[in-house]
């Protein structure tokens, strides 16, 4: 018994950047009933990105402990909007787009976790019964004092920069989700340890056993700087195209790519440690990296999807033009029409502009041909590849 709950805390532990208190988290495993196990998420964008499958890998090695996942969808709280880490008010959400991005979020979450374990649950259900005399009462649980605690608070506040009375209200929010919950454990980014901390002190108020507190790394985004962020452009989504998937991981810095294996992949820390040990003997970190490509597209699509990703991804290396690529059919009422224009309207380029740009980068082939003159007219009933840098191919049909 006492071989298993190390092994137990050992996976847990494994990536986690702190655990509050461990000793409490071993005396809940001691007990041997399944935990319930918390994790937050506001619907801000449709789409879930690798960035925040740290968390719910996590979710994933406790239920594969036999615990129970509560997978929170913040509703209500997406209306607030969460002002961790930013540096002013954050925009809130509309009824409509939280409920969109949250019927996402539940499709997507299901291709880690596990359905039989999983409860999805929605904020709103116990936060719009809580009433103005219940949120008052939450409100007079904590001082601004204390508020002001919070590191991006205090920046804000340092600054002259306006916080809004509603950001005070979050973390007690996302505290009294643990309480109506009745959680277990809270799983959280490390710039969320404010408001984990925050549902340890209401359960607390509220005569509960605490909640023990786990949080996890932010992962770096493809520049290897910023936190993997689908508006700083830097993502890697768990729905885009296994070739996209694929060429992206490939487009990681070596050294990022360590760090990208430890936090995401489920390959044991003796198979890592032995990958590390074949790259230092001179073995090409490619190699490595073409191994964990493919286990993240088999993951979100299939083992099959993964073979081919990894096909096309050679064929691109190569100069060639990958299999199964995307058509796209342009009906113009003229006889020609410009290819800057016709790049926009195939959706390989966001500009006329950026076509420009990028013709005269060389990032732009026709049929496998540098494409050079930025004033090329395509004749109605064209047809051919259009490549745009690396990733992009359509084959475009000019009706």
């Amino acid at each position: 018994m006492a071989t298993e709950i190390n092994q137990a805390l050992a996976l847990i532990k494994r990536g986690a950047e702190e655990i509050l208190l461990e000793e409490e988290l071993l005396e809940k495993l001691k007990k041997g009933k399944p935990l319930r196990v918390k994790a937050g998420f506001d619907p801000t964008a449709p789409d879930l990105h690798l960035g925040h499958t740290v968390l719910l890998n996590k979710l994933r090695q406790f239920q594969d402990l036999g615990h129970h996942v509560l997978f929170l969808i913040g509703d209500f709280t997406g209306m607030i909007g969460d002002p961790t880490g930013k540096s002013a008010t954050r925009p809130p959400l509309s009824q409509d787009e939280v409920k969109k991005n949250a019927e996402s979020y539940a499709d997507q979450v299901f291709k880690i976790l596990k359905r039989d374990q999983t409860e999805v649950v929605f904020n709103s259900k116990w936060l719009t019964d809580l009433g103005a005399a219940g949120m008052l009462k939450l409100a007079a649980s904590h001082t601004v004092a204390r508020m002001l605690e919070r590191d991006d608070f205090s920046k804000r506040y340092k600054a002259n920069q306006p916080i809004a009375i509603h950001e005070f209200l979050y973390p007690l929010l996302q505290g009294y989700d643990s309480v109506a919950l009745k959680a277990d454990v809270e799983l959280g980014g490390t710039d969320q340890k404010f408001n984990l901390l925050m549902g340890r002190e209401l359960q607390k108020q509220s005569g509960q056993s605490p909640q023990c507190v786990i949080t996890m790394p932010l992962l770096e985004g493809l520049d290897g700087v910023q936190k993997m962020s689908k508006s700083l452009g830097n993502y890697i989504g768990i729905n885009e195209a296994p070739e996209i998937i694929f060429a992206k991981i490939m487009s990681v810095s070596d050294e990022l790519m360590w760090r990208y294996i430890e936090l995401l992949s489920f390959a044991s820390m003796d198979e890592i440690a032995g990958w590390k040990a074949q790259v230092k003997a001179g073995q090409n970190p490619r190699d490595i990296k073409v191994i964990f490509a493919q286990e993240i597209v088999a993951r979100f699509h299939s083992k099959e999807a993964a073979i081919e990703a990894l096909e096309n991804f050679e064929t691109r290396s190569k100069g060639g033009i990958p299999d199964n690529i995307p058509e796209v059919n342009i009906t113009i009422q003229a006889d020609t029409i410009g290819i800057l224009q016709l790049l926009k309207e195939a959706s390989l380029v966001a500009s006329t502009s950026e076509a420009m740009r990028l013709i005269e980068g060389g990032g732009i082939k026709i049929d496998g041909e540098r494409l050079e003159d930025g004033k090329k007219m395509i004749s109605k009933n064209s047809e051919f590849v259009a490549q745009v840098g690396k990733r992009k191919f359509a084959k475009i049909k000019v009706l």
